[in-house]
C-alpha cells in the first residue's frame, strides 16, 4: 500500500492507496511541532480501526506547504514504515508538468499536485481548479496538464476569523450554507453568515467569469478542498467536486515516478 500525506496550513491529510484505489483517509490539525511518534500513535489506531496493518505500507509520499513539518513526517516513514519518504516535486517524483509562470519555484506543492490530478480526470481540456482551504486558489490548467497561473484569495474561514477579530462585538459563528436565499438578515449572526457565504459565492461567480473570458476557451471547473462541499448547492459554479483531488494527485505522482537506476 501507499501512504499519501498532504500537509496544508490548517490540516494534514493522510490516505492509504492500493494501486489507484483510495482505501481510507484521515485528517489531523497541522502542527509543525508534532513528532513522528505522536503521528504514529494517532495513525496506528485509525489504521487498526479500519482493518489496515502498517506492515503492508510499502511507500510514503509527502506534499507539504509547511516546510517545518516535513522532517518529522520523513522520520515517521523511516522509523515506523521502514522506507524513505518521497517528497512531491523532488527526484524521483518531480512534477512532470510544465509550470508556465514567472516564478515556477514559488508554486505551492498542493497546487502542482492538484494540476496533476485534474489532468488525470479531465485530459485534453482546459481546466479551472478551485481549492477551498486556508486560502482559496483558482488555477488554470492547460489541455496538456501545464500549470498556467491563477489567483490566491483569503479562505472562507480566514475571512470570517478576520471579521470577528477586528470587530469586538461580533460573535464567533460556524460557517454553513444559509437556510434561505435571502440576503437581508434580521439578526447579527444571520447577517454575518449572509455576508460571508453569499459574498463568497458572488466572488466566485465574478472570478470564474473573468477567468473564462480571459482564457477564451471552454473550461471544466473542478472544486476541491475541505470547504468545497459548502458550496455544492451552487451547482452553477462547478462542473464537478473532487474532495480527494490532492490525495489522488499524490497517488498519480507516485505511479509516474522516474525509475531509479
Amino acid at each position: 500500500m501507499l501512504l499519501a500525506i498532504d500537509v496544508g496550513n490548517t490540516n494534514a491529510k493522510f490516505a492509504l492507496f492500493r494501486g489507484t484505489e483510495l482505501l481510507a483517509r484521515w485528517r489531523i490539525a497541522t502542527d509543525d511541532r508534532r513528532t513522528a511518534d505522536e503521528y504514529m500513535v494517532w495513525l496506528d489506531q485509525l489504521m487498526r480501526i479500519e482493518g489496515h496493518d502498517r506492515a503492508h505500507v510499502e511507500a510514503v509520499i509527502i506534499s507539504t506547504v509547511v516546510p517545518r513539518a516535513l522532517h518529522n513526517l520523513q522520520l515517521l516513514a523511516v522509523k515506523y514504515f521502514g522506507v524513505d519518504a518521497l517528497v512531491a516535486g523532488r527526484e524521483p517524483v518531480t512534477w512532470g508538468i510544465a509550470l508556465k509562470v514567472d516564478e515556477p519555484q514559488s508554486v505551492g506543492a498542493d497546487r502542482a499536485v492538484n494540476a496533476i490530478s485534474a489532468q488525470a480526470v479531465e485530459p485534453g481540456k482546459d481546466k479551472l481548479v478551485i481549492s477551498f482551504g486556508t486560502a482559496t486558489t483558482l488555477d488554470h490548467i492547460g489541455p496538456d496538464g501545464a500549470y498556467l497561473g491563477g489567483i490566491i484569495a483569503p479562505g472562507v474561514n480566514l475571512s470570517l476569523e478576520a471579521l470577528v477579530a477586528a470587530a469586538a462585538k461580533l460573535p464567533r459563528i460556524a460557517i454553513e450554507a444559509p437556510a434561505t436565499t435571502t440576503v437581508i438578515g434580521r439578526t447579527t449572526e444571520s447577517q454575518m453568515l449572509i455576508g460571508v457565504y453569499w459574498g463568497y459565492v458572488s466572488m466566485m461567480e465574478g472570478l470564474i467569469a473573468r477567468m473564462k473570458t480571459e482564457i477564451g476557451k471552454p473550461l471544466t471547473v473542478i472544486a476541491t478542498g475541505g470547504l468545497a462541499t459548502l458550496f455544492q448547492e451552487q451547482g452553477h459554479l462547478f462542473d464537478r467536486i473532487e474532495p480527494d483531488l490532492t490525495l489522488n494527485g499524490l497517488m498519480h505522482l507516485y505511479h509516474q515516478r522516474k525509475p531509479t537506476i
